[in-house]
């Protein structure tokens, strides 16, 4: 990113979000079927690259069953309805039908009314398997000392730490010793991966600490208020190509470890994860695509866990048109010319038609900035 001088005392980088990037083709084409979209992390392989975001409008026991079967790897919250309700169906139909001005207070009412419930964590666990799916679940940064070690010893295959931002130090002001990510991950029997990150020298750090995939971003894009009410937002084009870059450098500097880049927020369309990929990630995290599904938790409600924050909301609930099964969304066949539908069958035509045969490869694919 370029370097721009906004006053006498203070500098910043030009950043490139992902609307102000777009893809290039300049060699062969290929027929789509010629293409793969197939997606290896540990010892895990999916048909795509995409995970379903941690999210109670996106992900329940029974969407993750059949995003599995449709090659998407679902991530269940393990701090959402699902891990403090045995049936949130009912919670699930009131936060859809909710007047937005009443929907943030009545989030974090429902969320602090129950805790999360370890016993309950288990056999959510517990039934994932059963299904046969490889297991992913979540939790935040600070729920992980208590929940991501029961997730491992219960058989979760993945553990996803995911945040706002997080980071390999954290300062605290309080006696209690902070998480030490590094001895964290390196006791935990699963695969973790961590993040938001959106800088080279955060996801270094991340990526020392042993984790498996680091996310890009601060998830929830369309949900989240980060920027009004932090201040925080970098673009995702910059961001996802500067940790591409701390993977190559981690690769070098590892002596051939490879650290998986997650593109995680503002992935509303299609072509977002097109050009997420463009830009170095080797997969996407989704989650406003799917919650327009008709068969998703929210029915078209969608909703973060930056929205039931108890302090500090810096999200909110949405209200999404639906536009097909979860089926269509993933593979089609779509009905709609906005990258909404069929995303599987958009990067594999993307891939096609700039002459790359798998993700890998279409990262080296030319880009051109557009704003």
């Amino acid at each position: 990113m370029t370097d721009i001088q906004i006053g006498g005392a203070k500098r910043a980088r030009r950043g490139y979000s992902l609307d102000e990037v777009a893809i290039a083709p300049s060699r062969r084409t290929r027929d789509p079927e010629a293409v793969s979209t197939a997606w290896t992390i540990d010892a895990y392989r999916f048909d795509t690259p995409i995970l379903a975001a941690p999210m109670d409008s996106v992900v329940s026991p029974a969407t993750a069953v059949t995003l599995a079967g449709l090659g998407v790897l679902p991530v269940l919250n393990l701090e959402g309805l699902w891990g403090r309700y045995e049936d949130p169906a009912p919670l699930l139909a009131e936060i859809a039908a909710l007047h937005p001005d009443a929907a943030t207070a009545r989030l974090q009412e429902v969320y602090a009314a129950r805790p999360v419930d370890g016993d309950l964590v288990k056999q959510r666990i517990s039934d994932l398997k059963d299904a046969g799916i490889t297991t992913a679940v979540a939790t935040s940064p600070q729920g992980a000392a208590r929940l991501a070690p029961i997730a491992s010893q219960s058989g979760a295959d993945i553990v996803v730490i995911r945040g706002t931002t997080v980071s390999a130090e954290h300062v605290s002001a309080s006696d209690e010793a902070p998480l030490n990510l590094k001895q964290f991950i390196h006791e935990l029997d699963a695969p973790v991966i961590v993040g938001g990150c959106v800088t080279h020298q955060a996801a270094l750090h991340l990526m020392r600490t042993g984790a498996a995939g680091v996310l890009v971003g601060f998830g929830g894009g369309a949900t989240h208020t980060s920027a009004d009410v932090l201040g925080v937002r970098v673009p995702m084009a910059s961001a996802i190509a500067d940790v591409a870059a701390a993977r190559r450098d981690y690769l070098d500097e590892s002596g051939g470890r490879y650290v998986h880049v997650i593109a995680d927020g503002s992935m509303g369309r299609s072509g977002d994860i097109v050009k997420a990929i463009a830009c170095g990630a080797d997969a996407a995290m989704v989650g406003s695509i799917f919650a327009r599904a008709t068969d998703a938790p929210g029915k078209g409600a969608h909703w973060g866990a930056e929205a039931w924050h108890r302090e500090l909301p810096r999200g909110e609930r949405a209200l999404l048109p639906t536009v097909g099964t979860l089926s269509e969304v993933v593979g089609g066949p779509s009905r709609k010319a906005d990258g909404t539908m069929n995303i599987v069958g958009a990067l594999r035509k993307a891939m096609a038609t700039t002459g790359y045969s798998d993700p890998k490869e279409f990262q080296r694919v030319e880009m051109v900035v557009t704003a």
